[in-house]
């Protein structure tokens, strides 16, 4: 049985229920002022030649899971409904197909874009009076990305700006189709305070002094070791991994006869689009026979020798001291420290430690990095005087014993040990550390390795003494 639609006689129904004209060319749903229904899973096709015209009044309506397919070319349909209210308000909840004029005359204006998107979707936000550069526009992409990330909320205050958005997808959010200066509205970058701090080196056995962790700072004026100035802060980013690797003391020599030290490890911050920032390990303190690793280093190894001496990396830390005078180890030299040579030996005397450097990018004021004291003997003479260590960390060399050993963490040098009574041993230096601080409100919190973690007035600081991550 075939349906039929009788409109005075005018249309028809073929058998194929398709509803075509008997004589003229309109075919008329409805009267004035109807709406017109597309239920729900029914597609409409505008054929090529088809023409739909609405008259003043009508209304299409397209239920929820219908589709309206246009196999030709549509025109006159308006993307965006642009809004005859003028925004003067303070904050502004964007609906998506809108345009809206934001007059920031008296105050600025925070945008919410809407909490769920389609692609597709587009919103323009135009300076209605030119005064965005006095009373900016922030947006608030209320949990989707804009240009990739949900912080920080982009901000526009050009006078005479106009934002064009568009919804690309989960991926990139949100993405200023136009914005005049077709600038990147989240640059998502923020600055890092540092300090990194090398492992402190072993002190010799019968020999010199372990030197300390090469040093280098970027926090206020305080200077990097060697006596060199601060660094430039660092950029992160967020959403980027930057590797931790923090230093290990180098071990004492202890194994007789005679063995010098072992030079510390080296401590850095690694990440893509960061320069690696690099502090080298200790120089090893001096004997008579090689220790492993380099005598040179952050800074220098004390010298077990007559005239020998560890020299420490430019702008990290400073050489170690001389060895006394005699090639056996009398009066070995000190560690160099982070802001100070190593003392020299002297006859039986040895040479103390050179100085480490005070810091408060924790909040708190901490001196690191100083070297080990020099060994002494008493074989030949009177009993010899052992060095301190350098303050930060160093340990103290020894006459007869075991020489003290460095703070951990603080990337002191090891002591070194004289003759006694027997052959003596050198210890080992102390670990580095690695020291982060950023403003709280860009600290993401995400971190491995477990920093210790604190706060000192609007900023956050991590403090790694192993090894670990942070994700800015």
């Amino acid at each position: 049985m075939t349906s039929k639609i009788k409109v005075d006689n005018i249309n028809k129904v073929d058998d194929d229920s398709n509803i075509i004209n008997k004589s003229g060319t309109n075919i008329t749903m409805g009267a004035n002022g109807d709406t017109v229904i597309i239920p729900n899973g029914v597609t409409e096709q505008i054929q090529s030649g088809g023409d739909i015209q609405v008259q003043s009044g009508g209304q299409i309506t397209i239920a929820s899971g219908a589709t309206l397919t246009n196999n030709g070319t549509a025109t006159g349909f308006a993307s965006i409904s642009w809004q005859s209210s003028i925004v003067t308000a303070a904050t502004l909840n964007a609906v998506a197909g809108n345009g809206y004029w934001i007059d920031t005359t008296s105050n600025a204006c925070t945008v919410t874009l809407p909490g769920t998107a389609a692609v597709g979707d587009q919103i323009i936000l135009t300076d209605y009076a030119r005064q965005w550069g006095t009373n900016k526009v922030t947006i608030n992409p209320n949990s989707l990305n804009f240009q990739g990330r949900t912080t920080p909320q982009p901000e526009y205050d050009t006078d005479g700006q106009s934002v064009d958005l568009v919804y690309s997808g989960a991926t990139q959010g949100w993405i200023p189709n136009s914005d005049d200066d077709v600038r990147y509205a989240t640059n998502p970058s923020y600055n890092v305070s540092f300090l990194v701090l090398a492992g402190g080196a072993g002190g010799a056995q019968y020999g010199g002094g372990g030197g300390a962790g090469g040093y280098r700072s970027a926090y206020l004026s305080e200077g990097s070791g060697g006596g060199s100035s601060a660094e430039s802060v660092i950029a992160l980013t967020p959403g980027t991994v930057y590797t931790i690797t923090v230093g290990a003391g180098g071990a004492g020599g202890g194994t007789s006869p005679s063995l010098s030290g072992t030079s510390g490890g080296d401590s850095s911050i690694a990440g893509t689009g960061l320069t690696t920032i690099t502090s080298a390990g200790g120089g090893y303190g001096q004997s008579g026979n090689p220790g492993t690793g380099s005598i040179n280093g952050g800074c220098g190894g004390g010298g077990g020798g007559i005239s020998t001496y560890g020299t420490g990396t430019a702008s990290q830390g400073f050489d170690g001291g001389v060895g006394g005078n005699d090639p056996n180890g009398v009066g070995a030299g000190g560690g160099g420290g982070t802001s100070a040579v190593g003392v020299a030996g002297s006859g039986t005397a040895a040479g103390a430690g050179g100085a480490g450097i005070t810091s408060s990018i924790t909040g708190a004021s901490v001196t690191r990095g100083g070297g080990g004291g020099g060994g002494a003997d008493n074989r030949y003479t009177a009993p010899g005087t052992a060095g301190a260590g350098g303050a930060g960390g160093g340990g103290a060399g020894t006459v007869d014993g075991t020489a003290g050993t460095g703070t951990a963490n603080t990337g002191g040098g090891g002591g070194g040990s004289g003759y006694g009574s027997g052959y003596g041993s050198g210890s080992a230096g102390g670990a580095g550390v690695i020291i982060l601080r950023m403003p709280t409100a860009d600290y993401s919190s995400t971190t491995t390795g477990s920093p210790t973690v604190t706060t000192d007035g609007s900023d956050t600081i991590l403090v790694f003494n192993g090894d670990g991550s942070y994700t800015g």
